[in-house]
């Protein structure tokens, strides 16, 4: 029986490699271990140093934003072969700045629209915005810039950024821009937060803080340090984040409007040198939990739930990018809570930059240095 169940896996990646994309076997970077299965790891392209934000169009071909120079590359997942958008609005390229997010409209078909965020300005004072954009080509129509955070700052830290769109309302992410932590617990500014806004860049007059005197009107929750993950629970729709600790102290929440996830008040790490974060409490009235954290750090960037069938085993995990400790980190959730953890690709090295199931239904990663890569299932 185990050797029947081995041939079948055998010819079902024999059909991956050939029908996926329509294309052929890329190059194998190794065979991988998990706790539940084995997986080959496959090159699909290099040569993007930082691949912040990835996302897949109907056409078989995925939009990857290279942070450190601010481009929007087209990549034939086929062929591997690259083409940079033209008409990408400029970046501000220094420290966490760059090209962040990319992001497809759910109705992407009928209208074409596309998300992206990125950090403008220059050395003296920068902030983030996001952009909206159809594609003709390879070129970038119809640009529409429908946010920009407040205020601008001279740091070149913690911009954030990661985007979800879900009934029609964008929400996305700000960091505290690292100086001004404290600002993370304020409202009269967008760092460190949650945001909705409608598709098109309106304010909904249901967001928490609209009618709070002196609110910025887009905040759905505060108390974030610099959140670079954020992704839809695939049954329930809630919305789910991650959040860079200090040393230790990495987060991942659950975001409801209004709630204060308590940096720099509350936090369970210390500060770079040793010493605590405030007060050093981790715990407070009126502050939320997170549902895991982690120390020490693993540093997290990017984050999925996986829904496909190719990794039948993994299905409903959550599947988290790791930098500090370069791996990719499965987490394993039984009635919306942490119930395990395993560290995927140790061996390999490399900071996992940004995850996201394909619609093949096989997991890609973008690492720093930097490849795009898949893992396909033995």
């Amino acid at each position: 029986m185990q050797t029947q169940v081995a041939l079948k896996r055998i010819v079902y990646l024999n059909l991956i490699l050939v029908f996926c994309f329509g294309c052929t076997q890329k190059e194998s970077l190794g065979v991988f271990e998990s706790e539940e299965l084995n997986f080959r790891l496959e090159k699909i392209t290099d040569s993007i140093r930082v691949p912040f934000g990835m996302c897949f169009l109907p056409n078989g071909k995925m939009l990857v934003t290279n942070r450190f120079s601010g481009e929007i590359l087209q990549i034939n997942v086929k062929s591997g072969k690259k083409r940079r958008l033209k008409g990408v609005p400029r970046s501000y390229c220094r420290g966490d700045g760059g090209a962040l997010d990319i992001l497809p409209h759910p109705d992407y078909e009928i209208n074409g629209w596309l998300y992206f965020s990125h950090s403008i300005g220059d050395s003296i004072s920068s902030s983030m915005a996001v952009e909206r954009f159809k594609l003709l080509g390879d070129s970038i129509v119809e640009l529409q810039r429908i946010f920009t955070a407040s205020p601008f700052f001279k740091s070149p830290s913690h911009y954030g950024s990661r985007m979800a769109i879900k009934e029609g309302y964008l929400y996305f992410t700000m960091g505290d821009r690292y100086d001004l932590m404290d600002s993370a617990q304020t409202l009269n500014n967008h760092l460190g937060k949650v945001m909705r806004i409608f598709e098109d860049g309106q304010v909904p007059k249901d967001n928490p803080f609209y009618e709070v005197s002196g609110a910025k009107p887009e905040v759905w929750s505060y108390g974030h340090r610099n959140p670079q993950g954020l992704t839809l629970h695939p049954k329930t729709e809630e919305l789910w984040l991650h959040e860079h600790g200090p040393k230790g102290g990495d987060e991942l929440n659950r975001i409801e409007p209004g709630k204060n996830y308590g940096w720099p008040i509350i936090c369970h790490g210390i500060d770079y040198d040793d010493t605590p974060i405030g007060d050093g409490i981790t715990h407070m009235e009126g502050m939320e939990q997170p549902m895991y954290h982690y120390t020490p750090s693993i540093a997290p960037s990017g984050m999925e739930f996986y829904t496909g069938e190719e990794f039948a085993e993994w299905e409903g995990n959550l599947f988290i990018g790791a930098m500090a400790l370069t791996h990719l980190n499965r987490l394993v959730l039984k009635d919306g809570k942490v119930i395990h953890e395993e560290r995927l690709l140790e061996d390999f090295g490399r900071r996992v930059r940004v995850v996201r199931e394909g619609p093949d239904g096989l997991l890609y990663l973008g690492v720093d240095g930097g490849m795009i890569l898949r893992m396909v299932p033995l």
